[in-house]
Parts: C-alpha cells; structure tokens; sequence
C-alpha cells in the first residue's frame, strides 16, 4: 500500500495516521461537516468532506467512502473501529473496488460478528460457554420463554453488534419483553440489524478478553489478556493487561480458547477473543472483535508490539513481526476519558473544550482526538482522549495514574476525569486480591462523584451556502468558528422555551429516538415519556407533572438541551 484512507474520525483516526507515517504510507481522512475543524483533519496529509447529516449519511455511507477513496487515489482503507469497521459488506465494496481491505476478510466478519455463529464456533472448539439460545429470538415471547426456561438474570443481545450496543440484562421476569425491544431498537439504529439473542448471564462477572493477531502466513499468536470489568452501560471506562489476579490455568484456558477460535474461523489481522468469568471461577465466551480495540494501547505497552503497523503489515500481505507470544513487561492502565458527567449518571456533555491540558511524564502515553479549543458534537462516540499509564508493577501503574490524573484539566465540557480518580481510591481496585470490580459494580456499588457545573451544546462544524462563479452553481461550507459572536436574526417559527411546570424540556442534546407515549395521552409524574439518543447512549425523558402530554417534536428530530419537547397541561 502507499496511500491509506481512514474511514473513521477522532482519536482512532489519528492514531492510525501515525502508524501509518511510521509505517511509511500516506493518510487519507473523511469528514462530516460536524468534524470539518477535527484534530484528525489537520494531521492527515489528506482529507475530504462527506457532506452535512447524521453518521448514516457520512461515516456510515459506504459508496460516499468508495468514492473518496477513489477520488483520493487511496489504495488501502482502514475502518479504526465503530461505524464500518465490523460491516462485511464494506470490506467487500473496497476488495470489490480493487483497494487492500485493512482487516480480517469479509467471510470472517460475516461468522465471527453474527454473535450466534461465533457461538457454535466456540463451542465446536471446546471453549468455555454458557447456555444460550441456538439461534436468534424471533418475538419478545420467545426472550420471555428462554428467559423462564434458563433462569435469571438474562443477557439480551445485538446478534451483529458489539461495544455494548444493543445488549441489555434482565433480572426480572416482566422486564424481559421491554428490554428485547429495546435492545433490538439499539441494534438496528447502530447496526442496521435488529436481530437479537439471548444467554445466562454471570452474576457480577469480570470482563476478560486476549488480543490476537494473525498474518496470511498462517501465524496467529496471542499477545496477552486485558481486564475491561469497569463499565457503565456495558462501555468500558478502565481497562488495563495483563488481566490482574487471575489465576495460570484461567489465563492458560483464555489463551487456548481464543488461539483455537481464531485458528478455527481462519482469522487475518487484529482481533479481541472476550470472555465472562464469574466470582465463582465460571469462564465463559462472550464474543469476538472482528477489528482494532479501543484498549489496544495496554496490550502494546506492555509487548512492545505495535499493533496498528501489524495491521497495515497483515494487509500488505507480510507475516507477523512476531511468531510468538512476547515475554510481557509490566503493566498498562488504560483511562477512557469521555466527556461525560459521572455526577449525572455520566450523561453525555457535548460542547467546546475551553482547555486541555493532558498529562506527561514517566509512564505516560496520552492518545487524544482533541486539543483546546476542539468541539465535542453530539453525533458521535463521547470519548476525548485516552490516557495510558504504565508502571514496572500494577502498584506503580497505580501510584504514576493518580500523579497523570491530577495533572490533567479539561475546561468548558464535563468529562469523567473525577471518576477515574475517585476510582482509584477504591479498595476493591487498588488493593490485593480477590479484585472486587465487575462489569456493573459502578451501577451497583460505586458511590459516585459530586456533579460538574452544567454545560451548553455549541454548534460545531460548516454553515453551508451556495455561490455563482461564471453562472455555475458552487457549494460552499464556512466554518462555524468564523460566525463566533455573530446574533442570528429572530425567526417567527422558532419555539420559544415554555416556562410552565408542564414543560418537558430535552436533557441533553441528541436525537429525539422515541416517543414512549402518544400525543394527547394522560400520562403521570414520573413517567417516562420519550428517548433521546447522544453519544451512543439513550437517555430517559420524565413527565414531572400529571396531566395529558401535547407533543411539540416529532420523532427523529435533532432537539437541543433545554429544547421545548412537550407540554403537559391538566385534562
């Protein structure tokens, strides 16, 4: 390959155009216009414009991509990870278009992320496994009949999805059908497929998974385990490699499961083999991660393998740097720092980051998306920035993560930096064995963290208008940034702001996904009454007054925080 583009946007594009120099390869990035002024646009030696509208019209539109590719002269593409990256059909559409697919092949994808498939692979090859349904649900009646025939709690779950999406976990009989629905609403909006199965769910499991790589050579080799069991959400907040207190013959059972899985699918590039192991020692398969991890950088600064360049390599049709497992050499803590406020039940907090200021020093690696002065949309993933501490022991890891944390400041949006340090703090993370975290104990145990001042949502991206240059019609996209301080002239079809104790006003910004109830409908204090998805993430709206609802948004609309959704007024 000589010119890569990179079908992703943020922190992930960036750090693969820096693999992607040191490998020798020229960059190619893509934009929306929410991202015109990102990081990633600048750094590329390249870049070109997808055009205005949510992720299905710019990073999810796999022709728009091909074409860029083309125009650009590319002739390889890397997906980074989310949007595109598990899609077999785009990695068929770029070997179709004749350029080098950066990643396992279409065949692989296809079986390893339909998640039931993955299932059968694991178990023809003996790995660890528990019950589940052989194939997916067709109804919610079906979720509620394996749900009384397994037993509870029940984990429902995306059958082509991944990174927590569209996987929801039942610990009631009644709640089973509602969660099945939404988890399959989750499912079709990230993914485009709503399908959806369901398996026993370990109660208060950590979340294991080994990194594999694999040439065409026919090597595959297995670069160690990571510990990924603080989430929120079933997102990963904190991972870290090696897994820490497990013992030999668990992480000897992970790393034969997740060789022989990959071995048996014929599995090309990076990929992540994810497992589930119970309090009481149970180990079971969970799925695998047909791309690049987020958490790839622990695996890295402790094996001294550069898993990016790897990749580049696999593709370029090279055999691995490596034919063995390295020797590991310390360990490697992993802060996904998003901005979110932990205060609010880490509700997403869009805007423009006023100052960033990361951390260095010995031990520190700080992969960013973002600098000061970057805007942080509401369209997209919430992650900032990741920060990468690494130490000789897990305890120096933890003693250098506390000196990095309290170095970084992040000004103008909340993020969950006071998580991460109050986290530290928690004898169940930081002290010996038995490790007392597991995949929901920030729902179930964590005591939380004092709120972040309030934020408000900027508009970010280009302003577009239209020109004549010789009679020809041209478009035009102006960056937001230069109508700073500018006043908009009044419209009569604006809504204004309702100040009644009626009002149902957006939390946040997002999309307005669902309206849980229907226009007129009586509806009571408390109740929930719509969704609005942000960052990934779906966020309840309450009515909080009884009375009968007057819908002022419809579905699908884009809303602001403190936007005018409904009114509710006595009947």
């Amino acid at each position: 390959m000589k010119k890569l583009l990179i079908a992703n946007r943020g922190e992930i594009a960036i750090r693969i155009i820096r693999a992607a120099r040191d490998y020798g390869v020229a960059s190619v990035a893509i934009y929306s216009d929410t991202d015109a002024e990102s990081l990633h646009v600048q750094l590329a030696e390249e870049a070109y414009g997808l055009g205005p509208g949510k992720p299905a019209d710019t990073y999810l539109d796999i022709d728009k991509i091909i074409a860029v590719a083309r125009r650009a002269g590319a002739d390889a593409v890397h997906p980074g990870y989310g949007f595109l990256s598990e899609r077999a059909e785009f990695a068929q559409a770029v070997i179709d278009a004749g350029l080098i697919w950066v990643g396992p092949s279409p065949s692989v994808i296809t079986a390893l992320g339909d998640k039931v498939q993955a299932r059968r692979i694991a178990q023809a090859v003996g790995a660890p496994l528990v019950k589940g349904t052989p194939g997916p649900l067709a109804n919610a009646a079906e979720a509620v009949a394996f749900a009384k025939e397994s037993g509870l709690p029940l984990a429902i779950k995306a059958a082509f999805g991944g990174g927590g999406r569209g996987m929801k976990v039942a610990h009631k009989l009644e709640e089973v059908a509602d969660l099945f629905t939404s988890a399959v609403r989750e499912a079709i909006e990230a993914f485009g497929r709503g399908e959806c199965y369901a398996e026993q769910f370990l109660e208060r499991p950590r979340h294991i998974e080994a990194q594999v790589i694999a040439d065409q050579h026919g090597n595959t080799v297995v670069l160690g385990t990571r510990d990924c069991s603080l989430q929120r959400r079933n997102q990963k907040l904190v991972e870290e490699a090696p897994a820490p207190f497990i013992t030999s013959d668990q992480s000897r059972r992970i790393h034969e499961a997740a060789y022989a899985i990959c071995a048996h699918a014929g599995y090309t590039g990076a990929g992540t083999v994810e497992f589930l192991l119970s309090q009481n020692g149970t180990l079971s398969f969970l799925e695998v991660n047909t791309r690049l991890q987020v958490e790839h950088p622990v695996t890295e600064e402790t094996t001294g393998v550069d898993i990016v360049v790897e990749q580049l390599r696999i593709a370029d049709g090279l055999p691995l740097s490596i034919t063995q497992a390295p020797e590991l050499r310390g360990h490697a803590i992993e802060f996904r720092i998003n901005a979110e406020d932990p205060g609010r039940g880490f509700l997403p907090t869009p805007g423009r980051i006023n100052v960033f200021r990361a951390p260095s020093g010995p031990g520190v690696r700080v992969d960013s998306g973002v600098e000061s002065g970057s805007v942080i949309p509401g369209l997209y993933d919430s992650m900032m920035a990741k920060l990468i501490v690494t130490g000789a022991t897990r305890e120096q890891a933890i003693t250098r993560a506390r000196r990095a944390l309290k170095e970084f400041n992040i000004e103008g949006v909340a993020s969950v930096l006071p998580f991460h340090r109050a986290v530290l703090e928690e004898p169940c993370f930081n002290g010996d064995a038995p490790f007392g975290v597991y995949t929901n104990w920030i729902e179930s145990e964590f005591n939380g963290v004092p709120l972040n001042p309030r934020v408000e949502a900027v508009d970010a991206g280009l302003h577009r208008c239209f020109i004549e240059i010789d009679g020809k019609r041209h478009e035009l996209g102006i960056p937001s940034s230069l109508f700073n301080g500018v006043t908009a002239p009044s419209s009569s079809n604006a809504s204004p702001a309702a100040s009644s104790d009626g009002a149902v006003t957006a939390p946040i910004p997002g999309t307005l996904q669902q309206w849980l109830v229907s226009d007129g409908e009586a509806v009571k204090r408390g109740d929930g009454v719509a969704l609005i998805e942000a960052m990934k993430m779906e966020t309840l709206v309450v009515a909080h007054s009884d009375g009968v609802i007057t819908q002022k948004v419809t579905a699908g609309t884009m809303v602001s925080i403190g936007q005018l959704l409904a009114d509710i007024v006595l009947p």
